[in-house]
């Protein structure tokens, strides 16, 4: 099965009430007008039949293809559920809607389903449940635990996120948690360092939920269960059995990751991870490899692709044509010279949106249409004149104008350990 957790960085309850002063005091949030509703964590949680996991964390600032809200065509990653939620509000309001609790909880609804949606797109498997968990969420569940061991490689302090801790083990409240795992200013990679210690803090709490024996007697386990339905919002089919079989999860059969981020960059002002979709799914498909829910993406892309040479350059379309084969595509490259217009596009048939989307961004700032005359999963990338094949650099980049933003500027690598994996024998170390 596959899981997705979901960590809302929203200052407001469940039904949209700000979280009284006290508390935000408390958690070192600031006010209700900071955060939004950014998920600032998604984690991908596979569990195999055998009761081995891998999870991948999906860093907050990936730049992904989105179309759930007019107007945008890329997004961060972590803007999927608030600006759906804000969509899907107004247009209620504009019906005519003016209970605020319909509003939220609707608006929550969509928020969550295009996560789901923007996440499977990227990793290309299939999502059976997710959990969601906002800030005061994470907070009542700390204190439950009453304490998480962590480790860390120095010493930190962070105004931002409240955060003043010295290196090596050492036990947090729930205060400290919280900043712990929120943490990004002042850590050599940024984000990629807060995935790991997100990563740390759910291997303790695995640890110490085990020590204490919690999934072996069934009274404790329904106690937290119970504990938990009040601050997380489960996806239907959540179960106790589901809950003892993640309990089950010890020590080096669980291995958690985090998605490959090709480069940073800035578009329109905004800090942006640039993510190589293919490549992506090939390293999820091969750590999930084995497992009957990964197994409808074992063969790579579901699209075929035909390339249309509309530019009379059929060394071009050869160009191309390898270039997508050598990222997983079928591909039937065609000699067609189309007749009219002979712009440079990817068309797409039913079910094969998504593969259009990433294979204009892989090949460079190219547009995508629908069109209804092509079969199922079917893509065609026509070819027109002044088309060039791009470099790799350049075709990473080419993201940043596809919705009409700013070119990006700069570029840095990440760290070779940014997306080193953990293991769950025992609680690691981290910046």
């Amino acid at each position: 099965m596959n899981i997705l957790l979901m960590g809302l960085d929203s200052r407001k309850d469940q039904q949209g009430n700000d979280l009284p002063q006290a508390v935000l005091d408390k958690l070192h949030a600031g006010d209700s007008s900071v955060g939004g509703y950014n998920t600032n964590t998604l984690i991908l949680i596979h569990v195999a039949p055998d009761n081995r996991a891998v999870a991948f964390s999906i860093p907050r600032d990936d730049y992904v293809p989105f179309d759930g809200v007019p107007g945008y065509q890329h997004i961060k990653i972590k803007e999927a559920y608030g600006l759906t939620k804000a969509h899907a509000e107004q247009t209620l309001v504009e019906q005519g809607v003016t209970d605020q609790s319909t509003l939220e909880a609707d608006g929550r609804e969509a928020g969550r389903a295009a996560t789901l949606n923007v996440v499977r797109n990227l990793v290309g498997v299939p999502i059976d449940y997710f959990a969601e968990v906002s800030l005061s969420g994470f907070y009542d569940l700390a204190s439950t635990l009453g304490g998480v061991d962590v480790c860390l490689n120095h010493p930190v302090q962070d105004d931002f996120s409240g955060i003043d801790l010295p290196a090596g083990p050492q036990r947090l409240d729930a205060a400290q948690s919280l900043a712990f795992v929120r943490q990004r200013h002042g850590l050599d990679n940024g984000d990629l360092d807060r995935t790991h210690r997100q990563q740390a803090f759910l291997i303790s709490v695995m640890h110490q939920l085990q020590q204490a024996g919690t999934f072996a007697d069934l009274g404790t386990m329904n106690k937290m269960i119970s504990i938990a339905r009040n601050d997380i919002v489960f996806s239907s089919g959540w179960t106790a059995e589901m809950f003892r079989r993640i309990g089950g999860l010890v020590g080096g059969n669980v291995v958690l990751r985090t998605l490959p981020v090709a480069r940073y960059d800035t578009i329109a002002g905004q800090d942006v991870n640039i993510v190589e979709p293919t490549r992506i799914r090939a390293e999820v498909r091969a750590a999930f490899a084995g497992s009957a829910s990964a197994a409808v993406a074992t063969a790579g892309p579901a699209s075929t692709v035909d390339v249309v040479d509309a530019g009379h350059a059929p060394e071009v379309a050869a160009v191309v044509s390898r270039q997508l084969a050598g990222n997983g595509y079928h591909v039937d490259r065609s000699t067609q010279v189309t007749t009219g217009d002979d712009s440079t596009v990817v068309a797409y048939g039913p079910d094969a949106e998504a593969d259009a989307s990433d294979i204009a961004v892989l090949l460079g700032t190219i547009p995508t249409r629908a069109d209804p005359s092509l079969a199922p999963a079917a893509v065609r990338v026509i070819l027109g004149q002044g088309y060039h094949p791009t470099s790799q650099a350049d075709r990473m980049g080419a993201v940043a104008t596809q919705d009409g933003s700013a070119a990006p500027t700069g570029s840095v690598e990440p760290s070779p350990d940014s997306g080193a994996a953990l293991d769950g024998s025992q609680v690691p170390c981290v910046n």
